[in-house]
């Protein structure tokens, strides 16, 4: 399963909001990615979801940028989405 519950103080952590918001997607999106596996996720002592920002910049390289699209048109049919 790719939840860890151990993680080095020195790599830092993002939310799923900031996940979402690079990616331009919904949090729960982002959720969805962590349980099928594709993002691997840390969770916090209250049982929250956190994610390595390099591992997320690293799938965020991986994702064409949207070209010269209106922001509706680019979610509508955004590469982030089959990640």
């Amino acid at each position: 399963m790719p939840t860890t519950q151990a993680h080095p103080a020195s790599h830092p952590l993002l939310t799923p909001a900031e996940v979402a918001a690079a990616f331009r997607v919904d949090p729960k999106t982002v959720t969805r990615w962590a349980k099928a596996g594709k993002l691997s996720s840390i969770r916090t002592l209250g049982g929250h979801r956190r994610y390595l920002e390099a591992e997320v910049l690293a799938k965020l390289s991986s994702v064409p940028a949207p070209e010269d699209q209106p922001l509706w048109l680019a979610r509508s049919s955004g590469p982030a989405e089959d990640m």
